[in-house]
């Protein structure tokens, strides 16, 4: 599952950050605010992206949740945990 949803969350990344980057390039492990300058604002742009795209509600996180979403390995791994589980849109 985690697999099926990294190509989303690096697409959802690329796209709020309008980075040349492409989007297999990007890290699963690194820190998004410090290695790619992600500020809390494009984090929420970012998460409401990605959550559309992957049909997991954002309302199914709290704020610390999205707080401890430092990486995209974080991201990935939040979506997963709550894929399937009712809070899918």
């Amino acid at each position: 599952m985690q697999l099926e949803l990294a190509g989303p969350a690096r697409e959802s990344l690329a796209r709020v950050l309008a980075s040349d980057l492409a989007p297999a390039d990007f890290d699963l492990n690194l820190d998004m605010s410090d290695g790619y300058g992600l500020t809390s604002l494009n984090k929420v742009l970012f998460l409401m992206a990605v959550c559309d795209e992957t049909g997991v509600s954002l309302s199914a996180f709290t704020e610390a949740d999205v707080a401890a979403m430092r990486t995209l390995g974080d991201v990935v791994a939040a979506l997963a945990a709550h894929a399937g589980k009712g809070e899918l849109r």
